[in-house]
């Protein structure tokens, strides 16, 4: 075991090296840059531009550099710990990151608690009651929650929020309380707007893993140690419980490698036309402005997430399931 995790902590390193290169050189691809682009907007509205100014942050952030040394910057500063400076908020990248992230996590995260106590019991009954007024009742409903798209949903809950709720429509919390200091009643006004943001974000994950798990369920429902397990006098209940639903479990623990950097990138889709102050927007906005180092940095912390969390992910179906082992040895 203790090889296996060394072997592919050592195999992080080559993997991180090519996604930051391929992430610099992605960012780099549209024609342009940062500077440019804020030129461009600046002659639309029919500003003037001071060329010495753009001349000097060109010299002052490498941007006048060849493409191999602007990377090496960026790269060895990451290293380091510094992720660079953003232009669009001119500001340090930990910095815009840092005021995001703690609602983004508090938020993904709440969103999987309710994902995760809609989907176990409904994906259960499900299975256990096959073809059932239920089963087709609740299958309706994930069909349903499948086939809304996610900003429908979400216009859709600031008008109920905002008419029968009193919630202020968007947003995290009321206006009196946006860059002011945590205190009670700002996190009073977080929890208050939070359900809208979870319900919307949770109901097509809460549909598609009740499939999932109904699937997966129904499929080890009709093995033969289970046929077996009935047979002995086995009750259902303890049956269900100890064997078929932890080999159905699999699928749930798999998903780790990209749960991990879903709880920090949030819903971008579904951030925007909430208006929620996360890194979702953030991430989208650097793109489009070609925010170079707040993007590639973002992205970076996402794949080095993802790189974890499949490592934990694999760890975790060896401990679980006796069937997977990590060399790939056959089972005697």
């Amino acid at each position: 075991m203790l090889s296996y995790i060394v072997k592919r902590l050592l195999l992080m390193i080559p993997t991180l090296l090519v996604i930051s290169i391929l992430v610099f050189v992605i960012i780099q691809l549209p024609p342009g840059d940062y500077l440019e682009s804020h030129i461009a907007e600046l002659q639309s509205q029919g500003e003037s531009v001071d060329q010495d100014k753009i001349k000097f942050l060109r010299q002052e952030y490498g941007l006048d550099k060849p493409f191999h040394e602007q990377y090496f910057i960026w790269a060895i500063g990451m290293l380091q710990g510094d992720l660079g400076y953003s232009f669009e908020y001119d500001l340090p990248v930990r910095e815009v990151v840092g005021n995001r992230m703690f609602l983004t996590i508090m938020i993904s995260v709440v969103t999987i608690i309710f994902t995760w106590v809609i989907a176990f019991p409904i994906g259960i009954y499900s299975a256990t009651h096959q073809y059932s007024w239920g089963d087709y009742g609740l299958s309706f409903l994930g069909f349903i929650g499948l086939a809304t798209p996610n900003f429908l949903l979400a216009l859709v809950m600031l008008y109920l929020a905002n008419v029968y709720f009193g919630t202020s429509i968007g947003g995290l919390m009321a206006p009196q309380y946006i860059d002011q200091p945590w205190s009670w009643g700002k996190l009073q006004s977080v929890l208050e707007h939070l359900w809208i943001p979870v319900i919307v974000i949770g109901t097509s994950g809460t549909a598609g893993m009740i499939r999932r798990l109904r699937a997966n369920l129904l499929d080890e429902l009709q093995k033969q140690y289970v046929t077996t397990a009935r047979a002995k006098g086995m009750k259902e209940s303890k049956l269900v419980r100890k064997y078929p639903l932890r080999m159905a479990l699999n699928f749930f623990i798999a998903d780790i490698g990209s749960l991990l950097p879903s709880v920090i990138s949030g819903a971008e889709i579904t951030a925007v036309v909430l208006s929620l102050p996360t890194t979702g927007p953030m991430l989208l906005n650097a793109l489009q402005s070609q925010d170079m180092y707040l993007a590639g940095s973002f992205l970076m912390f996402l794949a080095m997430l993802t790189v974890i969390g499949v490592l934990i992910s694999d760890l975790l179906l060896a401990a679980i399931d006796p069937r997977i082992r990590l060399q790939g040895e056959v089972a005697k």
